[in-house]
């Protein structure tokens, strides 16, 4: 047991002292879920959110996937609990690497943050750019924690060691705030799912869409380091462009 560690996390409750629970819908379920466990040790609850908003469960399923998690369940709050019958009442949320791009993207880490869960005390994700040649600078494009092996969060410290600094590179325009700057330098590949519309990245900022950059989704490291190529040799922002562009014509002719 000192060797291999087992945590319980709790997510519902069916039964409580002789009363049959699973008719009250799950926001009542829920209720009553952390009213009666006594979170010590390795027995917790799941962690879960309340909203409407798109863009918070997207940023809730990335930590879920950075935590080491295939996703997350969205639930309607009035659900009752029918075991094997979800229907449209629990949906899963698992991230898909089917890419719709057909490239690989070859992106420069310009920021890292701290990790959590079975990664804490490394670095949990990072943070990659695009190069602007028109203005000679990195811009971000997206953040990526997913496709990393332990031997690749074992080393990449090293690797980026070299190329850490204390506050965001002159080069590098970011609206996030990572937890740890870096000299563009290393060169990273990924894949992605699509190019999207994003008010936080600065990848061609105002460009498509007064407001908004454009941000790589569902990106994926491949395992791959790139070496052999110097922080302007990445993929350029005007690429990137060019990738949205001819997603919507493809829509378009579809």
């Amino acid at each position: 047991m000192k060797e291999y560690p087992i945590s319980l996390n709790l997510f519902d409750i069916l039964y409580l002292e002789g009363e049959d629970l699973t008719q009250k819908p799950y926001l009542e379920r829920r209720k009553i879920l952390e009213e009666v466990t006594e979170k010590a040790g390795r027995i917790t609850i799941v962690p879960a959110i309340i909203t409407a908003d798109p863009q918070k469960i997207e940023e809730f399923m990335q930590q879920a996937i950075l935590d080491g998690c295939e996703g997350i369940v969205a639930k309607d709050l009035k659900s009752s609990y029918r075991a094997g019958a979800r229907e449209f009442a629990w949906i899963k949320l698992k991230r898909e690497y089917k890419s719709e791009l057909q490239d690989t993207i070859d992106l420069v880490i310009v920021g890292a943050f701290s990790g959590r869960g079975r990664r804490a005390g490394r670095y949990g994700a990072f943070l990659l750019a695009a190069y602007d040649k028109d203005e000679d600078v990195f811009k971000t494009v997206c953040k990526v924690g997913t496709g990393f092996t332990d031997e690749d969060l074992a080393r990449f410290p090293e690797i980026l060691q070299p190329y850490k600094i204390p506050n965001r590179h002159s080069r590098v325009e970011s609206k996030i705030e990572a937890d740890f700057w870096f000299t563009p330098k290393v060169v990273i590949e990924v894949i992605a799912s699509e190019v999207t519309l994003s008010p936080v990245h600065t990848c061609a900022m105002n460009l498509i869409k007064k407001g908004a950059g454009l941000a790589l989704r569902f990106p994926k490291f491949t395992g791959r380091l790139r070496d052999d190529k110097d922080a302007e040799d990445a993929t350029t922002v005007q690429e990137i462009v060019e990738l949205y562009r001819s997603q919507l014509k493809k829509i378009v002719e579809e």
